[in-house]
């Protein structure tokens, strides 16, 4: 409700119909003078905001305390003290996209026995080797530097401590770390895909991979690797559907249990998820520049707690027994993870397609 004065005119400015009280019983909006001061604009602004902090610490606190509360008391009709889900949905994935993608770092292409150093990475690295080196006639930096400039090998790094390490390894400081830096022969085998329009769409999409990289495959893995991780939003937000409906038949012979309640549980489980990856990331983060075994421990419990949640939230919110919502709770789970890999899969291929 506004703190504007209310009309002395009956007629709602907005349908047309005749008001009541302060409020249009046929649209529902408040019946006031429309005229609004700078003062008035700003003190319904912070109103606004401290009205929507309101619901949301409210709903948070039930939500985090008790499971399987929130979504009961929301399709039950009691909705005026708590944010809708759809709302605090987008609110707290937003927050958590926003801070995971700010942690997430995707510098080289992850590949088995090492990571492959990227082109313009090469080049810094070689530049680097050469200013302080440059009067020195020194054959293992002059290779190191053939190796790094010669675009027919990649440079994967491996640990100093692998002891798969070649011949032609040599050891290198990068980015404050030690790694062992192996030159290998760009191998690539032919695909015979056919004449199919996926053989055909196969071809295309490799010879514009091969005319942005070349055999950069570390940038290629970077930009493939950042295109998908800016994905993982849609991959949720699309499973949101499938998790409610695996619940809605799951729940089959519960009658009074309509898709959209299932939904709704959903929202409010996916919104607990998402607060309790943040902090997981946040401490996990944190926990790299101090390697506290407490800070490890307790990213450990906020990693595993919506599992367990989950099962507690469906035995609260559909009130049957332990045996039967564990049963469902398994199902849901094996469901969901099918499901998942094959939405992580298809926009994988779209991540691959759309460089």
């Amino acid at each position: 409700m506004s703190h504007q004065p209310e009309r002395k005119e009956k007629n709602c400015l907005n349908c047309g119909a005749t008001v009541a009280g302060r409020f249009c019983q046929v649209c529902g909006q408040e019946n006031t003078v429309s005229q609004m001061s700078v003062g008035a604009l700003a003190r319904h602004f912070v109103y606004d905001i401290f009205h929507f902090d309101g619901k949301f610490f409210e709903t948070l606190r039930y939500l985090l305390f008790k499971p399987g509360f929130v979504p009961r008391e929301y399709i039950s009709g009691k909705r005026e003290r708590y944010l809708e889900p759809v709302r605090m949905y987008l609110f707290t994935s937003a927050v958590f996209f926003l801070i995971l993608f700010s942690l997430t770092h995707t510098d080289v292409l992850k590949i088995t026995g090492g990571s492959i150093m990227t082109r313009s990475d090469r080049l810094i690295l070689s530049s680097r080797l050469y200013a302080q080196n440059r009067n020195l006639d020194d054959s293992v930096l002059h290779k190191k530097m053939d190796f790094l400039l010669d675009t027919s090998y990649m440079i994967v790094l491996k640990d100093q401590n692998d002891t798969t390490a070649s011949d032609s390894s040599f050891l290198i400081n990068y980015d404050g770390k030690t790694y062992w830096m192996e030159p290998r022969h760009v191998t690539i085998k032919e695909i015979n895909t056919g004449n199919s329009w996926m053989g055909r769409k196969f071809h295309e999409v490799k010879s514009k991979y091969e005319k942005k990289y070349g055999t950069d495959y570390g940038s290629m893995g970077k930009d493939i690797s950042n295109s998908f991780i800016h994905k993982v939003p849609h991959i949720l937000f699309v499973s949101l559907p499938f998790f409610a409906l695996f619940l809605k038949l799951l729940y089959i012979r519960r009658k009074n249990y309509f898709y959209s309640d299932h939904a709704i549980f959903t929202l409010y489980h996916y919104i607990f998820t998402f607060i309790m990856l943040l902090l997981f990331f946040l401490i996990n983060e944190i926990n790299s520049n101090i390697d506290s075994w407490v800070l490890q421990t307790l990213a450990l419990i906020f990693f595993f707690i919506p599992g367990i949640y989950l099962f507690v939230a469906m035995k609260k919110f559909y009130r049957q027994g332990f045996g039967k919502t564990l049963l469902k709770y398994i199902l849901l789970n094996v469901l969901a993870l099918i499901i998942l890999i094959m939405l992580m899969l298809i926009f994988i291929l779209l991540s691959i397609f759309q460089i």
